[in-house]
């Protein structure tokens, strides 16, 4: 067992102790979880997910156990599921999605403390506070040589379909091991079209409103005016633009069997 001390360090980790392993436990956040994948998708072994963070999406996407002692019962005698990675320009990936505008705001908005102290609820009050401000900017977004020029209040290139245990889904047919990221472009204009894609987003249908623009590629470039922080699997990253590819079936992650 061995701690992290700094971000990337889990990866720094990883590259040096799991040559000769059966299996890699991280206990953490998402952004724990996927330095460790990082280090291990040119080979290495499966990756079994603990929960420790704030959000722990990843855990739940999974299906894996909410209680650390029950989680690990269920990866030391589950199964091996290998799922879609997206890569940035430095070598970095994410499990989850990418994504500008609310979603940043939300990570951005929840203090250490807040998280702390209330948990999931941090994010929760952020994106609110973020949504009643329905910020907007201007978006070109290049998916496999394709341009789509929108105004928008946020960008998501997903590669999971559904966060927090399916309640809120992002798209249609976003499959985590079909080779492809599915971008969504949320493009509300005032707070009613915002809080009828949310609800949408509950009932697994917001691919289909008049604000949304989804489309699924193997290669995106996004750009915005003025340029905005991006965020990949709750963590914060440079500003826009970011360029990103998939990587297929790059994931050795650890799941509890089914039946």
């Amino acid at each position: 067992m061995v701690f992290t001390v700094a971000p990337g360090h889990a990866t720094e980790l990883a590259k040096e102790r799991a040559a000769n392993v059966d299996a890699v436990f991280t206990l953490g956040g998402d952004g724990t979880a996927i330095e460790v994948i990082t280090a291990l998708v040119d080979g290495g072994p499966p990756v079994g997910i603990l929960p420790g963070g704030t959000g722990n999406l990843l855990v739940r996407a999974l299906g894996i156990p909410m209680r650390v002692r029950d989680a690990v019962g269920s990866l030391l005698d589950g199964a091996e599921l290998r799922l879609d990675l997206g890569q940035l320009a430095d070598g970095r990936h994410f499990a989850i999605g990418l994504g500008v505008g609310l979603d940043e705001a939300m990570i951005a908005g929840a203090s250490r403390m807040m998280k702390r102290y209330t948990g999931v609820f941090a994010y929760v009050w952020s994106a609110l506070r973020a949504g009643l401000r329905m910020e907007r900017f201007n978006v070109r977004l290049t998916v496999d040589g394709i341009l789509h020029e929108r105004r928008a209040s946020s960008v998501l290139i997903a590669n999971l379909g559904s966060v927090l245990g399916g309640l809120i889904k992002f798209g249609d047919n976003i499959l985590h091991d079909d080779g492809v990221l599915q971008a969504c472009i949320y493009s509300p204009e005032h707070l009613g079209d915002a809080i009828r894609i949310f609800a949408r987003m509950l009932r697994g249908t917001s691919h289909l409103d008049r604000c949304t623009l989804c489309v699924s590629g193997r290669h995106f470039l996004l750009e915005t005016d003025p340029p905005r922080r991006a965020q990949a699997d709750g963590e914060l990253l440079e500003m826009t633009p970011v360029e990103i590819t998939v990587r297929p079936l790059a994931a050795r992650v650890l799941i509890p069997k089914r039946g």
